[in-house]
């Protein structure tokens, strides 16, 4: 009886919790959903919802005018739609686990190195093979990224600080830096490769087609499958190794099968629209101000997080120098520079 008493009040004050995380995953559901509907209508062409629905659904038309308008619904606006959304899931959601696995607060995905070693491989085979196709030199990329990756790893597996936070994030570091001089090397010596870079380095999500997204897609849905089995150990972590330990959780498994998810989630996004930096640092702290610690709610709300900044940001950057665009990566990074400031000055202000 004094059981039932005691645990009684602990599950009724956990509901409204739940109800309250539950609720928002679904009014962020629906807010992509609308704002994926806004992405089809907005352009350089404007298009009404009568107009985007015959793009999406009517069947091949002799109107010049409404052919126009399905070429440019289902070439240009959809797959760069899907693209964001696929590309924003896997950044937020490697972004949380990131800051989860370092309990770095300020780790973003380019921690691991996925991001120069994508931009390092791309111009060293446009520079050597002549590639312009993205769905030529997106796997040299999406393997330039897991190679970083597993080499950051690999140093931060062997010394004295091996499994350390610190030592993760200070390999992640010196890789970048080594594969970002190497690139600046490159592609200064190649016109071609510095042109590709430049558009490419901006994170853009113009002109890829579905022969690209559907095969990043199946990396991206292999690293969430991963990332979702690692969130019970994740938690556990984030109460400190020993804590960890003593509860069962073998941490060098599941700190490897997480930098794994890490790195398909982010290389794969590299490779299809470039480095785009912050997202996942942003969305990651507006997903834990929203749900508190517990990565179980926390992941979730960052991939859905990231996939609605991303898409706002695609979208405003098609309206503000019409006819023309602005790259989403270039939006995602006026945002998130002040944010890290922001994050940065706040740490230390409380430790003033």
């Amino acid at each position: 009886m004094g059981t039932t008493a005691v645990e009684r009040p602990a599950a009724t004050a956990t509901t409204p919790l739940r109800r309250r995380r539950v609720g928002g995953l679904v009014a962020l559901v629906v807010i992509l959903v609308i704002t994926a509907a806004v992405s089809l209508a907005v352009g350089a062409r404007a298009l009404s919802p009568a107009e985007v629905w015959h793009g999406l659904f009517a069947a091949a038309d002799s109107d010049q005018r409404l052919t126009e308008i399905r070429l440019i619904v289902q070439t240009v606006r959809v797959p760069r739609t899907v693209l964001a959304i696929v590309a924003g899931i896997a950044l937020g959601v490697g972004g949380a686990l990131i800051q989860g696995y370092t309990r770095n607060p300020v780790a973003d995905t380019g921690l691991l190195g996925v991001n120069s070693g994508a931009s390092f491989t791309v111009v060293s085979v446009i520079a050597l093979f002549g590639l312009s196709n993205p769905f030529q030199y997106v796997w040299f990329a999406f393997l330039g990224a897991g190679a970083a990756g597993v080499v950051v790893f690999g140093l931060a597996s062997i010394g004295r600080g091996a499994g350390n936070p610190l030592t993760l994030a200070l390999a992640g570091q010196g890789v970048t830096v080594f594969l970002a001089a190497m690139t600046t090397a490159v592609a200064l010596s190649d016109r071609k490769s510095l042109n590709a870079l430049r558009f490419w380095n901006a994170g853009s999500l113009a002109g890829v087609g579905f022969d690209v997204i559907w095969p990043v897609t199946a990396f991206i849905a292999v690293g969430l499958v991963l990332a979702l089995a690692t969130l019970p150990a994740v938690n556990l972590l984030n109460l400190g190794e020993d804590v960890a330990r003593g509860l069962g959780v073998n941490i060098a498994w599941s700190r490897t099968v997480g930098i794994a998810a890490i790195t398909l989630l982010a290389g794969a996004a590299t490779a299809a629209c470039g480095p785009i930096a912050f997202l996942g640092l942003m969305v990651a702290h507006v997903a834990r101000y929203l749900t508190g610690p517990d990565y179980r709610w926390l992941v979730p709300y960052a991939g859905l997080l990231g996939a609605v900044v991303l898409l706002v940001c695609d979208i405003v950057g098609r309206l503000v120098v019409r006819p023309g665009e602005l790259d989403a990566g270039v939006l995602v990074a006026l945002l998130g520079a002040p944010f890290f400031a922001a994050l940065v000055w706040r740490g230390k202000f409380k430790n003033a």
